[in-house]
């Protein structure tokens, strides 16, 4: 089996705002696997500034990987615990080169029989006559879960985005969702009261991942179901990740394959949020639609009735074509679409 890496720069079709700065470019990293007359591809999805493994070594620590593929996935796996990303594209590659289709990862209804997942409507942060532009958009789109980000601009005119939705469409017919990256302060208590109010389904990571002992009163008072996201980043075992739900006891948690160890470290965390009996679901990392496709065929299988984070393929003018389709506010795999012509081939190049 030979093994080789492949830088890609995805470019944003509008610069996309979160608290953390404003979003031009992602880049991501490809491993390609070839064994006699297969081929297998999987994407190391890394965001800079967020991803626990966003460190000088990381190219080398993917050439390392390909010159040691012949130690197997379990092995690779076990000594990448710190390069979470890099073990979800190796994950993926595996499962590409042994499949009768390199891109169906998992056979199921999602990815053999067209079957939909509901996903949210994603709002980015920016000006406000901008976000209104986006949520008409996305109720024109089908969309009844819309999740929008906010922390970026001032607190209130997001709350009378908020309310402006609120007034049209009632929680039975819209769920609202909003991600705050952790950008509030001292005032978060007050903050969540009156966003409270407006009938709001969660909020994700309202203060900054790290603060355990704020956390878990925050989760314990709070008028607004809380969901972790940032918090997950960069716990590797089983028992610290126990350790991180009994302690701070969330209402959710938001699993996000690149960031938390793939498929195999993201679902020991949904077998423990089972445990405590928390929620969960599904995001995608701004990966390309190779990752997106990943995510979305096992995301299925889960067998989540909740709306995911999957929609963030049609963000990039240099996405590849492949047969994910977003529609009536829902993610599906045509049957009748065709992946880019010669894409891994190309990838090779």
């Amino acid at each position: 089996m030979k093994a080789i890496y492949k830088k890609y720069t995805l470019d944003f079709k509008r610069p996309s705002g979160t608290s953390r700065g404003v979003l031009t470019q992602k880049e991501t990293w490809f491993i390609i696997l070839k064994n006699d007359n297969k081929t297998g591809i999987g994407e190391c999805g890394i965001l800079r500034g967020l991803s626990i493994d966003d460190v000088p070594n990381y190219e080398e620590k993917l050439n390392w990987v390909c010159n040691n593929i012949h130690l197997g996935l379990e092995v690779l796996l076990n000594d990448l615990t710190e390069f979470p990303s890099i073990q979800f594209g190796l994950e993926q590659a595996f499962l590409s080169l042994t499949a009768d289709n390199p891109f169906i990862l998992f056979e199921n209804n999602f990815s053999t029989k067209e079957a939909p997942i509901p996903i949210n409507g994603l709002i980015w942060m920016g000006e406000e006559s901008f976000m209104h532009q986006q949520i008409q958009q996305k109720l024109k789109d089908g969309f009844n879960c819309i999740k929008m980000k906010i922390g970026a601009i001032d607190f209130d005119t997001e709350v009378s985005l908020l309310k402006s939705i609120r007034k049209t469409y009632k929680k039975e017919e819209i769920e609202l969702r909003v991600d705050a990256n952790g950008a509030f302060k001292e005032d978060a208590l007050d903050k969540l009261k009156i966003l409270a109010e407006l009938d709001l389904h969660s909020i994700e990571q309202p203060i900054k991942q790290g603060n355990y002992a704020k956390m878990k009163n925050l989760c314990a008072v709070t008028p607004l179901p809380i969901a972790l996201d940032e918090e997950l980043i960069g716990v590797f075992s089983v028992t610290k990740k126990q350790e991180l739900l009994q302690t701070i006891q969330p209402q959710y948690i938001i699993l996000k394959p690149s960031l938390v160890g793939g498929f195999k470290g993201a679902q020991e965390w949904i077998s423990i949020a089972e445990k405590y009996n928390i929620g969960w679901w599904v995001t995608s990392a701004l990966e390309s639609n190779i990752g997106l496709n990943a995510i979305a065929q096992w995301t299925y299988g889960l067998q989540s009735k909740m709306p995911q984070g999957l929609g963030t393929g049609s963000l990039y003018t240099n996405n590849f074509n492949s047969p994910l389709e977003v529609s009536n506010g829902a993610i599906s795999y045509r049957n009748n679409l065709d992946w880019q012509q010669n894409l891994i081939e190309d990838l090779c190049i």
